[in-house]
């Protein structure tokens, strides 16, 4: 069914989700980003065309906790795509869901060469760094993906901070593309599984003010993924188990991830190495205390970023298409620039 005559142009998507987070993949209607690395390029939609990102994030096309993936090239010669990430505040440097779905749309959408069973390499270039991440492929069908990070690293353990409303908070900060803080929710008196969304998002986002004032942070790579991205409370189970262990995250402006959150489990492995809390190779799952889906993660190689000692991690989960969509704007529209309902 062709969409009726009008004056706008078109945005055309994939929607996806992995573990229950959304994924809206542009296909086609961004003008040309300029800048000559996928970090130059984030600069300038930030700076050039930010109105569009809250067109496709925001209500009447998107939601509050919309998130978003625009495809651009990468000066990597071994990359097959570069990909930039949007939410309801900006834009991200790492996203681990998005990376599961991208994998599987790579392959389905042939953005890589001839797919190769039973896994087929695509090379994802964010702006933290190259990614590479593995699809099932079998008689012409992808399924679940793993992908290894870029060097993960406790930033630093045991930080006393002051959190408004519940005093003196110990929390670390660890990075996995991006910077979270964590911290275990028994400490306020939560379940990540079991209490209320808003008062677990409210503790998230007080303890993630109370970081951003008063913890610089630095990165050996770059200023631009110098940030704190969030907080995820956790339900302190830290030790190796081979039961799953539940978090929750909470990002950019008190966005709440419905996955267990992909550079979040990357940034929580590398703290758990770090504290000698688990081994190389050992496998752990991790839960989304808000939907129950589930990613499993792993250090599988030491190495360094600068002069901390890191981790690579391998994270894994599944993606699912749930719709293709065509969107236009009606100069008419007083509200076609989007808007939030908080």
């Amino acid at each position: 069914m062709e969409l009726p005559p009008h004056d706008g142009d078109k945005l055309s998507v994939v929607d996806m989700h992995t573990g229950g987070e959304p994924l809206r993949i542009i296909l086609s209607g961004y003008p040309d980003v300029k800048g000559d690395s996928v970090l130059a390029k984030r600069r300038y939609v930030r700076e050039q065309l930010d109105h569009l990102r809250r067109v496709l994030m925001f209500e009447p096309r998107g939601h509050y906790d919309m998130y978003g993936a625009l495809i651009v090239d990468s000066e990597k010669p071994e990359a097959d795509l570069g990909v930039l990430f949007m939410h309801n505040e900006g834009y991200s440097t790492m996203c681990g869901h998005a990376v599961i779905a991208l994998g599987r749309f790579a392959v389905d959408y042939k953005l890589v060469k001839e797919p190769q069973s039973p896994e087929t390499q695509v090379n994802i270039h964010c702006p933290c760094g190259l990614v590479r991440a593995y699809v099932e492929y079998s008689h012409g069908k992808t399924g679940g993906v793993r992908f290894l990070s870029v060097p993960a690293f406790a930033f630093a353990t045991d930080v006393m901070i002051k959190v408004e409303g519940y005093g003196d908070v110990t929390v670390d900060i660890s990075y996995g593309g991006a910077f979270y803080a964590f911290v275990d929710a028994q400490r306020f008196g939560l379940d990540v599984t079991k209490s209320k969304t808003r008062d677990l998002v409210d503790v998230a986002t007080a303890v993630t003010s109370a970081v951003k004032s008063q913890v610089r942070l630095s990165h050996p790579v770059s200023d631009d993924l110098a940030f704190l991205y969030g907080t995820i409370l956790t339900d302190g189970k830290d030790n190796y188990s081979t039961d799953p262990t539940a978090n929750i995250c909470v990002f950019a402006e008190a966005q709440v991830d419905r996955s267990p959150t992909g550079s979040g489990v990357t940034a929580r492995v590398a703290l758990q190495f770090h504290k000698g809390l688990i081994q190389l190779n050992q496998t752990r799952t991790f839960k989304s205390g808000a939907t129950g889906s589930l990613f499993t993660g792993k250090a599988v190689e030491e190495t360094t970023c600068g002069d901390f000692k890191a981790v690579v991690v391998e994270v894994a989960g599944r993606a699912f298409y749930t719709g293709v969509s065509c969107f236009v704007q009606e100069a008419e529209d007083n509200l076609t620039q989007g808007f939030l309902l908080k």
